[in-house]
């Protein structure tokens, strides 16, 4: 059973906040209004570049210089920056005592598939050639930059660049095509996510003439052969539930390590709610503890 506060939280959300027919400049204004947040007076910004591409580093007291976590910021590939996203960033680097760089990827439609994944894959090469080893790396991405932190995998290992120590998935999008089972819910279980809204997003990215499952952009489709371990927590009402059960179960049968967190009745962005949703603190923490495991 969900607890007061969560419930509360979620009784107070839009109805229909994912709309199909919603404009790039709706969606973008859509997604304005719930982004970003303020940040604590602890909480250190650096702006610096990676590979080329803008970025910022974030730390906290708890971080440690050597534990590095690159972001991949959601906005269901047409939204978000850096800047709107140094809250979320800010909480992982809390989290996972890290610093953590969350950079400005190239967004749809303006700039289509493969301009994002080419600028996390920048990225990435931009970290190793700073010096830090890949062994201190690990890659995370919350809704659609989930899907593109394990594409991003996908491309470094397509380039011969060793693997990053992890890779998590928040919500992570890894099936645009969406035709699990849980994507034909009922509509408004999740107050996030509507599943021909996350098709239109994908066709903004991809472009008239993409293919929704191609493995880059659809991972769950992938040859998932010596990837990082990977570690996808989502809710239990999220409609990409399965395409993550899937993702993780796939990638273990290729010989991987790969963990599917699923917490029930809990909808897309649960970790980041506001307030002190105790279900949101507890994933955060064992989030936070997998990473320090595996980046000590």
């Amino acid at each position: 059973m969900p607890s007061p506060e969560y419930q509360a939280v979620v009784a107070a959300l839009p109805v229909g906040w994912p709309d199909p027919k919603d404009s790039i400049e709706v969606v973008r204004e859509k997604f304005a209004e719930v982004g970003g947040g303020p940040l604590e007076a602890d909480v250190r910004v650096e702006k610096t570049s990676l590979g080329g591409v803008a970025a910022a580093w974030v730390s906290t007291p708890e971080s440690v210089k050597d534990r590095v976590l690159l972001h991949i910021h959601g906005g269901a590939f047409v939204s978000g920056s850096s800047e709107d996203f140094l809250s979320m960033a800010a909480l992982l680097a809390r989290l996972a005592c890290a610093r953590v760089a969350v950079f400005d990827y190239r967004v749809a439609p303006e700039h289509r598939f493969p301009a994002a994944l080419d600028d996390c894959l920048a990225v990435y090469r931009g970290a190793l050639e700073t010096g830090l080893p890949a062994a201190r790396i690990g890659l995370s991405g919350d809704s659609c930059g989930g899907g593109l932190a394990v594409s991003t995998l996908l491309r470094a290992r397509e380039a011969g660049l060793p693997q990053p120590a992890l890779c998590v998935g928040i919500g992570g999008w890894f099936d645009l095509t969406m035709q699990s089972e849980a994507a034909r819910q009922p509509p408004g279980l999740d107050p996030f996510l509507d599943p021909e809204w996350i098709r239109c997003r994908g066709r903004d990215y991809v472009g008239p003439e993409g293919d929704l499952r191609d493995p880059l952009v659809s991972p769950v489709h992938a040859d998932l052969r010596g990837l990082a371990p990977l570690f996808l927590q989502v809710g239990g009402l999220e409609l990409t539930r399965d395409d993550a059960a899937r993702l993780a179960e796939r990638a273990r049968a290729a010989g991987g390590e790969a963990d599917c967190d699923l917490w029930p009745d809990m909808i897309h962005a649960f970790q980041i709610l506001p307030g002190s949703i105790p279900e949101g603190l507890q994933a955060r923490e064992r989030m936070g503890a997998w990473i320090q495991q595996r980046i000590p």
